[in-house]
């Protein structure tokens, strides 16, 4: 059973782009030049990894994906960034003034208000080009969570946070499961590469990195513990629920903070988290039966019990990504070869039948 888990951590990490390469940082205050783009459509989706999943206030369903970032409208597929660039993207999100952010691993982020596209790299303050995920806080901040730490945002200019002081990643660096069987060192470059980022109901922020899950107050980083004294490590989903709960999906399972208590709900390794209009709670999780990844429900009204309800939805898929809840009550997921739509009874993954 280890082999089989060590072979699925590796799969991940090789999945999850996890080689680093040095990222020289220069500042600069001016972001590259807007890029015009032309907009290329389809019926049918996405064939290749889809990271990240959004619905934006009009009701169109983004895809962050290796091809692209792609639109769905509800009838067509467009790949507004086909003719503009060439990057992995991995994140998605459209900031309380309807514009657009997207992160990519290896050409920073770009904006986009609609018709073009700026860029913003290391040349312009971001920590590092290699950027997994991004969020925006109560006050309007866009946070980016990077493989060097977190950027900050605030319209004008980059500030850069560190969870801990450490070297940078190189090429000779690489992550096996069995770094997490013991202790990760202080000076780690792992406790800086940000996969998530949550503001909680106190203002305080979390940021989930391939080392320990850290909280930020305004001035320190604190390494977050249960009340065993273990550190959470490798947590790859942070999300605050309904109720001001904050979940954490990792290397050590599915977590729930209630601001007091930790309580633990799998010990499988989680990849992603996300409430549902119910309050139910959706993951994306190594499967039961050992065979591929699978897309979890855990009854929102059994969470208080000590055993809730748990629906295995969907399984046997090699990598689960990015759940969410469209408006008309659909669950999206994103795999290494897609995008999946279930209605509550069936699957569509947008392929040609």
């Amino acid at each position: 059973m280890k082999n089989k888990r060590n072979v699925l951590y590796s799969l991940i990490i090789m999945l999850a782009g996890v080689i680093y390469f040095p990222v020289q940082a220069q500042q600069k205050n001016v972001a590259q030049d807007a890029v015009e783009t032309k907009d290329v459509s389809t019926s049918q989706g996405p064939n290749r990894m889809v990271r990240t999943i959004k619905q934006d206030r009009k009701g169109n369903i983004w895809l962050a994906s290796t091809e692209g970032i792609i639109r769905y409208d509800g009838k067509l597929f467009t790949n507004i960034t086909s003719k503009a660039m060439q990057a992995r993207f991995f994140s998605v999100l459209e900031d309380k003034k309807g514009n657009f952010w997207f992160a990519s691993v290896g050409s920073g982020v770009y904006y986009y208000n609609g018709k073009s596209f700026q860029n913003y790299t290391t040349k312009d303050g971001l920590a590092s080009d290699r950027v997994t995920n991004i969020y925006e806080d109560k006050t309007g901040n866009v946070w980016f969570g990077t493989e060097v730490g977190a950027s900050r945002y605030d319209g004008k200019s980059f500030r850069n946070f560190k969870m801990k002081e450490g070297p940078v990643p190189t090429g000779a660096d690489s992550i096996h499961v069995s770094v997490y069987q013991h202790p990760i060192p202080e000076g780690s470059w792992m406790h800086n590469d940000v996969n998530s980022i949550i503001e909680d109901k106190t203002g305080k922020f979390w940021f989930g990195t391939r080392g320990y899950v850290s909280v930020y107050d305004g001035k320190t980083f604190t390494t977050v513990t249960n009340k065993e004294g273990k550190s959470f490590a490798n947590v790859r989903s942070i999300i605050k629920d309904k109720k001001g709960n904050i979940w954490l999906g990792g290397y050590d399972g599915l977590w729930r903070y209630d601001g007091i208590t930790f309580t633990n709900f799998a010990q499988k390794f989680v990849g992603n988290i996300y409430e549902d209009r119910k309050g139910n709670i959706w993951t994306s999780s190594e499967s039961t039966s050992g065979k591929g990844w699978s897309l979890l429900r855990y009854d929102g009204k059994t969470l208080s019990d000590n055993k809730p309800i748990v629906t295995e939805v969907k399984s046997g898929e090699p990598m689960i990504f990015g759940i969410i809840e469209a408006k008309d009550g659909s669950i999206w997921f994103g795999t290494v070869n897609g995008v999946h739509r279930y209605d509550g009874v069936t699957f569509n993954d947008f392929k040609a039948k």
